[in-house]
């Protein structure tokens, strides 16, 4: 699947660079095709078309999204404010956080790796290689290493030397694991203060002897008021990204 990934980039950076691209075409009847480069031709489109709907998914659970996606659901049941923001919106957010954290990786990424194969300087065993280079050495700075250990011994293979000995197939899993839970802890965090507000009204309530009146709908200006005032999108949006290594 990762090799596939680097295929869909290589074949849209032919078909963007090229002063005239040919556009292959597909010979989608039972006869053989004319030439063997037809064939390879109709092949790689098809490959291509697959990709698009499963490159995005590989893509996310590869980068910071998952992060970011989890802390602002977590924000959202903090605050009580049910669907707003919208679950779109902050998934939009999250997409474009991602996209700037993790573009220095890709910029380095597509000059070491795709950038020369599709110069014809590499081959593309050496040209995959350097390509997930930078995303694996981003993954394995953010994963635990008992997560990182957890597969390791799953699969039964000895420590590895270094970051190049590590397959992707161990390091996406142990990111993936690892990013939860920073984001759960982080979700902890946030719910705290809220919750210090949830029982200091509730307390107030039953002093009052309103017992009756939900405390989550008397709380709820004040955790907005209070998120507004500490200017809580950039707290949050900025210790998330510093929390990244």
């Amino acid at each position: 699947m990762i090799r596939g990934l680097f295929l869909l980039l290589a074949l849209s950076a032919l078909t963007f660079g090229a002063q005239s691209p040919v556009i292959p075409t597909m010979n989608l009847s039972l006869s053989a095709p004319d030439t063997p480069q037809q064939l390879v031709s109709s092949l790689n489109v098809l490959v291509v078309l697959t990709l698009l709907f499963l490159a995005p998914a590989m893509v996310l659970v590869m980068t910071t999204f998952t992060r970011f996606v989890i802390v602002f659901g977590f924000l959202r049941q903090a605050l009580g404010t049910q669907q707003v923001p919208p679950t779109q919106l902050l998934v939009m957010l999250a997409m474009i956080l991602t996209f700037f954290v993790m573009e220095p990786i890709g910029t380095k990424a597509y000059n070491q790796g795709i950038k020369p194969y599709v110069a014809k300087e590499i081959g593309y065993e050496e040209a995959f290689t350097k390509t997930t280079l930078p995303f694996k050495n981003f993954m394995i700075r953010n994963t635990r290493e008992k997560d990182l250990a957890l597969f390791l011994r799953i699969r039964k293979m000895q420590n590895p030397k270094s970051v190049a000995d590590v397959p992707l197939s161990i390091v996406i899993p142990a990111f993936i694991i690892s990013e939860m839970k920073t984001a759960f802890e982080i979700g902890f965090l946030l719910f705290l203060p809220f919750l210090v507000i949830d029982m200091v009204v509730a307390s107030i309530l039953m002093s009052m002897g309103m017992m009756m009146l939900p405390p989550v709908m008397i709380s709820l200006p004040f955790k907005i008021l209070v998120f507004v005032l500490i200017d809580g999108w950039n707290l949050l949006i900025g210790n998330l990204i510093f929390s990244i290594k």
